[in-house]
C-alpha cells in the first residue's frame, strides 16, 4: 500500500505540490506565448498553434486532474470514458466499428475491466484479459465468414488490451487509499515525457530516432526525454514512497526511465499505426493536439508497466474492503 497521510484530497504534501506547479507552468507558458507574439518573434502560424496547445491544456488539465481529486469513483468513471473515445478513434480510423458485433464485445470488455476496478475484484480484473482474448477470437465464428478473420480479430484483440487491459490498470490504481499523489504524477510525467522530447530534439537535433514511423522524432529528443522524466520521478516518487522499499534509489531512477520509456513507445505505437492507415492524427476533438488518443497515447503503456512495478513492491490497496459491488 502506498503511504498516505489522513485527510482530504490535499493531504499528501505531494497532491498539493503537483497541482501548484502544474497551474505555475500553465501560467508561465501562457504568458512566453503572449510576449511572443506582442514581439513578433515568432511566426504567425505558429503563434496560433502555440495558442491552440495552451487552451486545450487549459481544458484539459483540470478535466484530467480534476477526478484525481474528486476520489475513487470518479477516476474510475474518468478513465472508463477515456477509454470509450480512445476505442471510438480506433474503430473509426482502422475500421473496426464496421464490425458491430466484435465493437460491441471491445465495449462490453472494456466496461467489464473497469467494473472490476470498481469493485475492487482483483482476480477478475486480471483474468478479464485471457478470457476477452478468447472470446475475440470465437466472436465472429458462428456468423461463417472466413474472409478477414485474422485482421478484425487481431485488431480487436489489440484494441482491448490497449484500451481495456492496458487503460483498465489506471483506474485500478485508485484503490490504494494513496493513489493519488502517484496518479497525478504519472499523468504530469507523461505530458513532461512529450514536452522535453521536443523541446531536447529542437535544440540539440541530429539523427532521427525511427524516420518512418515518426520523422519529428530525433534521438537526442528520446534521450533527453528519459533524462528529464527519471528525474522529475525519481524526486518526486522519493516522497510518495518514502518508507518503503520503494524509496530505494535505484528503483525510483528505474521507474522514472520506464515512464519515459514506456510513455514514448506508446506513442511509437500509435504513430505506427496511423503511418500505416496513411492518416496524421486519430481525431481532431482536441485542437492543436488531433484526438483524444493522440493526447493520451503514452498512457496506453505507461499505466500496467507502473502499476505492476509498485504491486510487485508494495500492492495496491492492501487491506481495503474488495468486491464492494460483488460481495
Amino acid at each position: 500500500m502506498i503511504p498516505h497521510p489522513e485527510g482530504g484530497a490535499f493531504a499528501h504534501p505531494v497532491t498539493l505540490g503537483i497541482i501548484i506547479a502544474t497551474i505555475a507552468v500553465l501560467a508561465v507558458a501562457g504568458l512566453a506565448i503572449l510576449w511572443l507574439s506582442k514581439s513578433g518573434r515568432a511566426k504567425p502560424e505558429f503563434r496560433r498553434e502555440l495558442w491552440l496547445r495552451w487552451a486545450s491544456w487549459c481544458v484539459l488539465l483540470p478535466v484530467m486532474l480534476g477526478p484525481v481529486l474528486l476520489g475513487r469513483a470518479w477516476t474510475i468513471g474518468a478513465v472508463t470514458i477515456l477509454a470509450l473515445l480512445c476505442y471510438r478513434e480506433y474503430a473509426r480510423a482502422t475500421g473496426l466499428f464496421r464490425e458491430r458485433l466484435l465493437s460491441m464485445v471491445v465495449v462490453l470488455g472494456i466496461l467489464a475491466v473497469n467494473f472490476a476496478a470498481l469493485d475492487n475484484w482483483y482476480g477478475f480484473f486480471v483474468a478479464l484479459w485471457p478470457l476477452m482474448a478468447c472470446l475475440l477470437a470465437v466472436a465472429t465464428i458462428p456468423l461463417d465468414r472466413p474472409a478477414g478473420y485474422i485482421q478484425r480479430t487481431a485488431l480487436a484483440i489489440l484494441a482491448f488490451m490497449l484500451f481495456g487491459a492496458g487503460l483498465g490498470h489506471l483506474g485500478y490504481m485508485a484503490n490504494d487509499p494513496g493513489y493519488r499523489p502517484l496518479l497525478l504524477l504519472l499523468l504530469t510525467a507523461v505530458a513532461l515525457n512529450d514536452v522535453a522530447a521536443f523541446t531536447c530534439g529542437k535544440l540539440i537535433g541530429g539523427p532521427k530516432l525511427l524516420p518512418a514511423t515518426s520523422p519529428n522524432k530525433t534521438i537526442s529528443g528520446a534521450l533527453g526525454a528519459v533524462v528529464v522524466t527519471t528525474t522529475l520521478v525519481a524526486l518526486v516518487g522519493a516522497a510518495i514512497f518514502r518508507g518503503t522499499p520503494l524509496a530505494n534509489p535505484v528503483w525510483l531512477v528505474a521507474m522514472g526511465a520506464l515512464v519515459s520509456v514506456a510513455g514514448q513507445a506508446g506513442d511509437l505505437l500509435l504513430s505506427s499505426i496511423k503511418r500505416d492507415l496513411g492518416i496524421k492524427d486519430m481525431g481532431t476533438v482536441l485542437p492543436g493536439h488531433g484526438g483524444v488518443l493522440d493526447r493520451f497515447n503514452s498512457l496506453l503503456l505507461v499505466a500496467p508497466a507502473i502499476f505492476h512495478l509498485v504491486q510487485y513492491f508494495l500492492g495496491f490497496g492492501i487491506g481495503q474492503p474488495a468486491r464492494l459491488i460483488t460481495g
